[in-house]
């Protein structure tokens, strides 16, 4: 491995001590140090020399002068003024990188994919993102139902674990439901805490999330499926009947939610890690229905 590449112990070092520079925590900044972990990523992103990317957090641009040398074009996003100068520093060879200084929470991405990529292009998201934002991040850029193909994240193992499990496994949650609903989620990588600067106090995981074209079940309204989910997960240790009659203790008693459950085959005294999505988005559409009539 060259050392010219932004990501090694060496090159980060001199990067952060000509700047001045300082991590702030409430960033959740840890910049990756091993170019052949970021090759990785990008060869599990399935990312080409035709390729659009976006970026969330390029830090000092160590992931984004990767990108730039395998895709066509990149654009990045980041919140940290303090980094600017240090980007248009270290990427100054690589004009088809585009930095953007926005909260991605914040960004109309729709409107830059359309600005920055050309329409039958791929697109792909590829981020090494802040831990402890990276469920918000996430469930926004899914929930706006971007023209992406596919979403590649180094986030803490845990997370990446749980968004990619499998029902009636202690890592299946709402979370778990939630990402399984818009895409197909993989852990593609296992990465150690030695690659980054500084060390994170948890282990590194990369997920990857291909975009699906329909959801994989039909529900009669989103927003009411989700709901009952996170309710049948609210206490993960009470049976579904018990969570449902909390949740909808001002609509139905805990006879007629059994009832309920019955009649579409599903038993009560289950939890609800134990359900599959067909079975959530049954038992979501059942109890809309109900309501409505």
């Amino acid at each position: 491995m060259t050392t010219k590449y932004i990501a090694t112990p060496t090159r980060t070092k001199e990067i952060l001590t000509k700047y001045k520079f300082f991590f702030k925590k409430s960033l959740g900044q840890n910049f990756i140090i091993d170019a052949n972990v970021l090759e990785n990523i990008i060869d599990r992103a399935g990312i080409d020399k035709q390729s659009g990317v976006i970026e969330i957090g390029p830090g000092i641009g160590a992931l984004t002068e990767q990108l730039g040398i395998h895709a066509k074009n990149v654009l990045a996003f980041e919140i940290d003024q303090r980094l600017f100068p240090i980007l248009e520093d270290t990427l100054v060879q690589y004009d088809n990188i585009k930095l953007i200084h926005q909260d991605i929470l914040q960004a109309d991405v729709h409107a830059s994919i359309e600005d920055s990529f050309s329409p039958d292009q791929d697109v792909h998201i590829v981020a090494n993102l802040p831990y402890y934002i990276t469920t918000p991040i996430l469930t926004k850029l899914l929930q706006e139902k971007l023209p992406v193909d596919s979403i590649t994240v180094m986030i803490q193992k845990e997370v990446a674990e749980r968004m990619a499990a499998k029902p009636s496994t202690k890592s299946y949650g709402s979370l778990t439901i939630a990402i399984q609903y818009y895409t197909t989620a993989q852990v593609v990588m296992h990465v150690p805490k030695r690659v980054f600067m500084p060390q994170p106090n948890v282990d590194s995981a990369v997920l990857k999330l291909t975009l699906r074209d329909e959801p994989p079940v039909y529900v009669a309204d989103e927003s009411y499926f989700f709901s009952m989910v996170q309710a049948c997960f609210s206490q993960r240790r009470k049976t579904l009947r018990n969570n449902l009659t909390s949740y909808l203790k001002n609509a139905y008693d805990k006879e007629t939610i059994s009832t309920m459950l019955a009649e579409i085959g599903i038993d009560g005294m289950r939890r609800g890690e134990s359900l599959t999505m067909d079975e959530f988005a049954k038992l979501a559409n059942s109890f809309y229905q109900a309501g409505r009539n």
